[in-house]
This record gives C-alpha cells, structure tokens and sequence, in this order.
C-alpha cells in the first residue's frame, strides 16, 4: 500500500478516535485523553494507538484500563465512522513523551538558573 495512503488512514483513525474518546465515553475512570497518534499496520488490520495521559500515574493507569474496556465500543464506532473493508483492532499504548519533555525541561531551568546564580546571588 502507499504510503501517503497509508498516511491518511492513520490520521483519520487518530482524529476519529480523539473525538470518540472525547464525546462518546463516559467512563469515570477516563482521565484527560489525547490520542497522539496511530499506527496501522500494512494491512489495516491492526491499529496501535499511541495516547498521552495528564495527570499521576495513578490516573494514567485508570485512563488506560478505561480504554481497554472500551475497546469493543470504540472498535465499532470507528468501524462505522470510517469506511474501510475490515475495521482494525485497536492495540493502545501510553506516550510519555510529553511527560519526559516536560521533566527535562524543568531539569534544565534548575540548571540554568543555577548557573547564572540565581536572580538573588548576584548582590
């Protein structure tokens, strides 16, 4: 398959997703969701999808076992809202990229302040 196309499922898998998720759940256990991307195999039979989740590890557990549950639902809605000739499973997985990058960030402006010695070192 081509892989612009491929391309293009994968984005319209991911948006789908992102307002399923958003709209349709109503699981309490369902934290802030962001569906980051998807990945579909070459033959659209399986879909890896990758999700950011705000808030402690604790909440992150809750959001991810909501989802698993959720999995048939979500599997049919998608099947309904796209139009491909067999509707992926749905595999998903925890980004923490976003999580890293904000933690990195904070190690480096402690270390650029401590560096520049701090606003109040300097008298």
């Amino acid at each position: 398959m081509k892989r612009e196309r491929l391309a293009r499922i994968d984005h319209e898998v991911q948006r789908e997703l992102a307002r399923l998720i958003g709209r349709e759940l109503k699981d309490p256990r369902l934290g802030f969701v962001t569906v980051v991307r998807a990945e579909l195999t070459q033959d659209l039979r399986t879909a890896k999808i990758f999700v950011s989740v705000i808030g402690d590890r604790h909440a992150a557990k809750q959001s991810m076992e909501a989802l698993e549950s959720a999995k048939g639902f979500l599997r049919g809605e998608l099947g309904h809202a796209i139009e491909l000739r067999h509707t992926p499973e749905l595999v998903f997985v925890e980004d923490r990229t976003t999580e890293k990058a904000i933690a990195l960030s904070q190690v480096l402006a402690r270390t650029a302040k401590q560096r520049s010695g701090g606003p109040d070192d300097r008298e």
